[in-house]
């Protein structure tokens, strides 16, 4: 299940485009074992995401929130807890993300936009 991103940093970063993808964060789900953050599994009915290594940039975004939003202009705050290693430009959002924006995770792309929250 892929978004189409457009990547987007406050405080003038701005980055290329990417792909958000449905993620498992809980054991024995195709997330690829616990989060990089943390070492710990996470269940998928919390607002999480993965990144993509460069967005992951050597674990200084671990713990932190970015907003993400759709066309409609809804925003969702989620945590970072993982690095998708081997992914592109991709955003892995947990299903509980889906769900809150109301998306069928068959549809396979939808755009969205996702910035840092600067704390």
């Amino acid at each position: 299940m892929v978004m189409r991103v457009e990547r987007r940093f406050q405080a003038a970063r701005q980055r290329p485009g990417g792909d958000d993808t449905l993620n498992g964060f809980q054991q024995g789900e195709g997330g690829g074992g616990p989060a990089a953050c943390d070492g710990q599994y996470h269940s998928d009915e919390e607002f999480i995401v993965s990144l993509s290594s460069q967005w992951f940039d050597g674990g200084a975004r671990c713990g932190k929130l970015i907003s993400i939003q759709d066309s409609s202009n809804l925003h969702i705050l989620a945590t970072v807890v993982d690095e998708c290693r081997d992914c592109d430009n991709e955003v892995g959002a947990s299903a509980h993300i889906w769900r809150n924006f109301n998306l069928d995770p068959s549809v396979g792309e939808v755009s969205i936009s996702f910035s840092d929250i600067f704390e």
